[in-house]
């Protein structure tokens, strides 16, 4: 996240598991026993209401949630609530951990009277007094809100995305009185009205429908596949903009037919595509699979009892809360959905990687956290084994609203986060992050060498956020890749010189695509130095990419925002220096 001014250590509130008093009451089975498909047992952190839920009941739980989260940066405690389709007046103010989300086939389904947002947090230390930099890790989906006051408010920052969302009215995505916000991730969403970029350094939306305006901006902003998109003319605005987004295939997301029965919905591949899934004069293209088809996790579940699900065919469902594993994850069947409820958290305790999955078509991955063990992992997320080069471009892998962390809840190590090995596969949303505060942070306890690695070929990301890792952030070995939209700080921590020198000069690049490659396309990348250690530590350059005709980079930014030292160059040697004091430097294209 952007900042600029040192972080504060976050206090952890340890929260309590509480019951709830939804109108769907779960029912505890075995953990081997099939899904009741119209009362599946979600856990104790599951929240379901319909429309004959009392609306006091409904706020009330929404309040005591938000007591509990809106300071629990680094707890444990997971929360989703779920409403059924209906009207509802309610105003959901969300915290870290928390999910709201809409059970109907389509947002319109769910019509929120009231608000389904994120307030900024006091912020003494700035002039402005408030902040959305540390927002991070809650979402929003499926459902459809008309603001009761004179917008819906969503200021956020990483790892906060809002997906298939219709607001009715305008959407405001700052904390207000000029206090800064580092988001952020719109998609498969409309607004109607006004969208008030305010203080957003940078912000993706994809395959979206703008309403009136999108105002302003500050860094780096990019539309693909965006229907009311404004007009791009980098740098003289920060507005990155492409037509349609080259391959696409939306999240998987819970929901309750007209028989009571929970499925999950499983949208198609797209290509060239732009505005959203759902609203239009046809269905919404794709196939439904009954929740019965799901092995629904609770963190008391071992990784092998999981495993052995997944080995039996089933598809997974993880409840919200924090699964520790001595093991890993394995995800070997085609077609396997697993897809996690109010930021469920996976973590390997024992050095192992926290999810393996296979070089198999169709494989969906999405809505987890995948934090470091105290024990060094290698990798925490592997996707593909043994680099084959198979060919999934029909029906790829997707990784979506995937979130990584070293260090933060406590200390963590993990020599890379991502590695992607998979031709073809889809990123969409994935923060991979070494954290700057929180628990077991410094540059000899939270360590990390790379947070993205793809040696895939074919490989597209949409919404890349990579941070602070102490190497390379992102390396991209594989052919013909793209990234669509980019934001990278650079680690704040380096205590020399020295100790920060890559093999190709003075610190390391954030983006590097190996000489070896001859094919890469990337749109809005904004890479960021604050080296806070009182040492005058310098990057080289920010990008680092063969020149040669394959090449195709547009529209980067690299800024100074505090500290010491800085960026020389943008990408290679284009761009101007960053260093000493705040300043920015775009490169409109490269080669």
């Amino acid at each position: 996240m952007l900042t600029t001014r040192s972080r504060r250590t976050v206090l952890v509130a340890v929260a309590t598991t509480c019951l709830s008093v939804a109108a769907v009451g779960a029912v505890a089975v075995a953990p081997s026993a099939a899904a009741d498909a119209t009362d599946p047992d979600f856990g104790p952190n599951v929240f379901v209401f319909d429309p004959t839920t009392p609306t006091a009941d409904i706020q009330a739980k929404l309040d005591q949630l938000y007591a509990e989260q809106n300071s629990n940066e680094m707890g444990t405690s997971r929360y989703a609530v779920l409403f059924k389709p209906g009207h509802y007046d309610a105003n959901a103010n969300l915290g870290y951990y928390e999910t709201v989300a809409g059970l109907g086939r389509s947002p319109d389904d769910v019509d929120i009277t009231g608000a389904v947002r994120v307030v900024g947090q006091p912020d003494p230390g700035s002039a402005a007094g408030i902040s959305a930099l540390t927002n991070f890790w809650r979402s929003a989906e499926n459902l459809s809100v008309t603001p009761t006051d004179w917008s819906n408010q969503w200021a956020v920052s990483q790892a906060a995305p809002m997906r298939r969302v219709h607001i009715k009215g305008i959407l405001w995505l700052e904390p207000g009185n000029g206090g800064f916000s580092s988001g952020g991730y719109l998609a498969d969403s409309k607004v109607d009205g006004i969208t008030i970029n305010g203080s957003q350094q940078q912000w993706l939306t994809r395959n979206s429908v703008l309403g009136d305006i999108w105002t302003n901006g500050v860094w780096n902003q990019v539309f693909s596949g965006v229907t009311g998109a404004p007009a791009a003319d980098y740098p003289s605005n920060p507005y990155t903009v492409l037509p349609t987004s080259p391959v696409t295939r939306e999240k998987p997301y819970l929901y309750v037919d007209d028989d009571g029965a929970y499925r999950v919905f499983l949208p198609a591949l797209q290509h060239n595509s732009s505005g959203t899934t759902w609203g239009g004069a046809d269905p919404e293209a794709g196939s439904s699979v009954p929740i019965t088809d799901f092995f629904i996790a609770k963190p008391s579940d071992s990784a092998r009892t999981i495993n052995k699900a997944l080995s039996h065919g089933k598809n997974l469902l993880l409840t919200p809360g924090v699964y520790h594993l001595d093991r890993a994850l394995v995800v070997n069947r085609p077609n396997t959905v697993v897809l996690g409820l109010g930021m469920a958290t996976l973590t390997p305790d024992n050095g192992t990687p926290a999810l393996a999955v296979a070089d198999g078509d169709g494989i969906r991955i999405a809505g987890l956290t995948i934090d470091a063990g105290p024990q060094n992992s290698a990798v925490l997320a592997r996707i593909g084994g043994v680099v084959r080069h198979h060919d999934h471009s029909a029906n790829p892998i997707s990784v979506q609203d995937v979130f990584f962390r070293v260090g933060g809840p406590w200390e963590g190590k993990a020599t890379r986060s991502l590695v992607v090995n998979s031709d073809d596969t889809l990123l969409d949303d994935v923060w991979a992050w070494r954290a700057d505060h929180g628990n077991g942070v410094g540059w000899t306890q939270n360590t990390a060498a790379t947070g993205v690695n793809v040696n895939g070929d074919d490989v597209t990301a949409y919404g890349l956020f990579v941070e602070h890792y102490q190497r390379y952030q992102t390396i991209w070995r594989g052919e013909r890749g793209t990234t669509i939209f980019y934001q990278s700080e650079m680690p704040y921590d380096p205590p020399s010189q020295a100790a920060w020198t890559s093999p190709t000069g003075q610190g390391y690049a954030s983006y590097r695509v190996p000489w070896t490659v001859h094919t890469h396309t990337a749109y809005g990348l904004g890479v960021y130095s604050f080296f806070n250690q009182g040492v005058d530590i310098r990057a080289d350059r920010a990008i680092e990419v063969p020149k040669r005709p394959g090449m195709s980079l547009h529209d980067m930014v690299t800024v100074f925002l505090n500290g010491s030292g800085g960026i020389e160059h943008t990408v290679n040697d284009a761009g101007t220096a960053v260093v000493g004091s705040f300043g920015t430097s775009n490169v409109v294209s490269y080669p």
